[in-house]
């Protein structure tokens, strides 16, 4: 199978033997690793100021980025942060990153019109509609939502560059959601469910993205039938087992691997948590996919982040899973 054909079908929940897939949401750490800054940077708000060559050229180096970084770590997927954004640029990225490497990777992009927690200065403000005008957000949502699914008609226009669409709309926080179960059902799920199964519709696959503690909504997040959950952060307190538990085996898991250990946690603690995360994502023989529980963010070590992969390539095989990790089977 292709890195496409294997995250596909693990999005599916369909076994697939062999090496469990991986990506990561985003790989800040292109500059130590390829001298090169990444996509999303800064520098690239000059874009209107360029010549064509000019973007030809940086276009091109974005998008050979991203196949080097899925290339250089075994990545299955590739997911696009179009810069500067916009339709014709992001088709622009696409079919560059397609002509690179055609149908090896599963590429996605960001696709989320539901709200996510407010920053700081808006918080406030957010909550207090949430009370007082009700029915002025949802209005907001239902606009929002059709936004996104146009913009994905056009993009389809263009032919199907994309796989799929991860979601990255955050709900919560480390301790709980920011919305009640009460208010997240009635200001997020009928839009979340409506954006997944048009894009469902449409082709696409999904990923719904939150970090921090989902346990809460886990099961309103599974009813929207998301093809798959990202990135089960253990500083939250998720765990792969007990979301298993109350969602079953029919969505796929992303992540676990804890961010937090890998910045600050000694090689030891960080190899145990690679380890378990590899042995509780795989426990269902199917349905899982390993990456970090966020991303590789800017000051995570380079060499942490090798170090997890290492681990990934030598125990992430479904064939020796027994060998591997049978003996914690009661642990």
């Amino acid at each position: 199978m292709t890195n496409r054909e294997r995250f596909i079908k693990t999005l599916k929940c369909e076994p697939t033997g062999g090496q469990v897939p991986t990506f990561e949401l985003v790989f800040f750490l292109t500059m130590e690793k390829f001298g090169k800054v990444h996509p999303s940077h800064r520098y690239y708000s000059q874009w209107n100021q360029m010549s064509m060559s000019e973007k030809r050229l940086h276009m091109d180096e974005m998008a050979q980025l991203y196949v080097d970084t899925a290339r250089t770590y075994g990545h299955s997927a590739i997911f696009i942060h179009p810069n500067p954004g916009g339709l014709e640029n992001t088709r622009w990225l696409l079919e560059r990153i397609r002509e690179k490497s055609g149908d090896e990777y599963y590429i996605m992009a960001h696709g989320d019109p539901t709200w996510s927690i407010p920053d700081g200065e808006g918080m406030m403000d957010f909550s207090m509609r949430m009370y007082e005008e009700p029915e002025v957000l949802n209005q907001e949502s239902a606009r929002r939502v059709e936004e996104a699914l146009e913009f994905a008609r056009k993009l389809d226009e263009a032919g199907h560059l994309l796989d799929g669409f991860t979601l990255c709309s955050d709900y919560c926080f480390n301790v709980n959601p920011f919305f009640s179960p009460e208010a997240f059902e009635e200001f997020i799920v009928p839009y979340l469910r409506e954006t997944i199964a048009e894009y469902r519709k449409m082709g696409y696959y999904t990923i719904k993205h939150t970090d921090g503690n989902i346990m809460p909504i886990v099961r309103q997040i599974a009813g929207c039938c998301p093809d798959a959950i990202h990135s089960l952060d253990p500083q939250g307190g998720v765990s792969i087992p007990e979301v298993r538990r109350l969602i079953g085996n029919e969505i796929a898991l992303v992540g676990n691997v804890n961010c937090g250990l890998l910045q600050t946690g000694t090689d030891e603690e960080c190899r145990q948590d690679v380890f378990r995360s590899l042995r509780e994502g795989m426990a269902a023989g199917r349905g899982y996919i390993f990456s970090t529980s966020n991303c590789a963010y800017t000051g995570l070590p380079l060499a942490r982040y090798e170090m997890m992969m290492d681990i990934w390539k030598e125990y992430g095989n479904y064939d020796n899973y027994e060998r591997n990790f049978g003996r914690f089977k009661q642990g």
